[in-house]
């Protein structure tokens, strides 16, 4: 390097040093306060269609019940399904009925020896006492599950007069007279195989439709809207 002669009345400068080396960096400053909240951008271009689906929201809650739908077609019959034992062949079945016979043969010896019911047969015979027309007595016998009672032999006539003159009272039997005058049907309109009528019996010819059992046994025809002794046969 050469230096320049300087004289008296200039200012003469010296060349520059060299450089120093850089200080250290000084603290980080404090952090400035927040701007202004600026505008919302636009919004971002739209996902491609077969994005996958968010998570399913919350139930809501349940809505009203809604109107009762019309009545749906009659489906198709179902396959039928195995098929069972004859009851005769079920021990189950069996063991059953003969608990309940055993059961009613005890009930009808005890209602027979309170005098409540009369067998005769396969017949079982019974009064409730009262005295009413026959329409009446025909109803009374068929709610209880019986008929009027209708001697079709000379044993089953006895045991409605066992009856009869027990409760010293003429009783109608189950049968009426049919279009013919003179010719008595059994209720289910069937001929009657059996009779006992007394002498000179039926004689109403038309006017008298019912049958009456006397005190001796013996049948008349008689108006049906007389008072007669109700029995009735199971």
């Amino acid at each position: 390097m050469f230096s320049l002669p300087c004289h008296g009345e200039d200012k003469c400068g010296g060349a520059p040093g060299i450089p120093g080396t850089p200080g250290a960096n000084g603290l980080p400053g404090r952090d400035g306060r927040d701007g202004m909240k600026g505008d919302p951008g636009p919004p971002g271009p739209m996902g491609p269609p077969n994005g996958l689906p968010g998570a399913p929201g919350r139930d809501g809650l349940p809505g009203p019940e809604g109107e009762k739908g019309e009545l749906g077609e009659k489906g198709d019959r179902g396959e039928p399904g195995p098929q069972g034992l004859p009851a005769s062949l079920d021990p189950e079945v069996q063991k059953v009925l003969g608990h309940l016979k055993q059961k009613v043969l005890r009930l009808e010896g005890v209602l027979a020896l309170e005098g409540m019911i009369t067998k005769v047969g396969d017949k079982i015979l019974a009064t409730d006492g009262k005295e009413v027309d026959f329409e009446t007595t025909r109803q009374t016998c068929l709610n209880a599950g019986g008929t009027v009672a209708t001697p079709q032999s000379e044993a089953e006539n006895e045991a409605v007069l066992g009856i009869v003159k027990e409760r010293n009272r003429y009783a109608y039997l189950g049968m009426k007279e049919g279009p013919v005058p003179g010719e008595f049907l059994y209720l289910d309109k069937t001929s009657v195989n059996y009779t006992n009528w007394r002498r000179n019996e039926p004689n109403g010819n038309g006017a008298e439709n019912c049958v009456e059992m006397y005190t001796d046994g013996g049948w008349n025809d008689k108006k049906c809207n007389q008072y007669r002794l109700t029995i009735c046969e199971f």
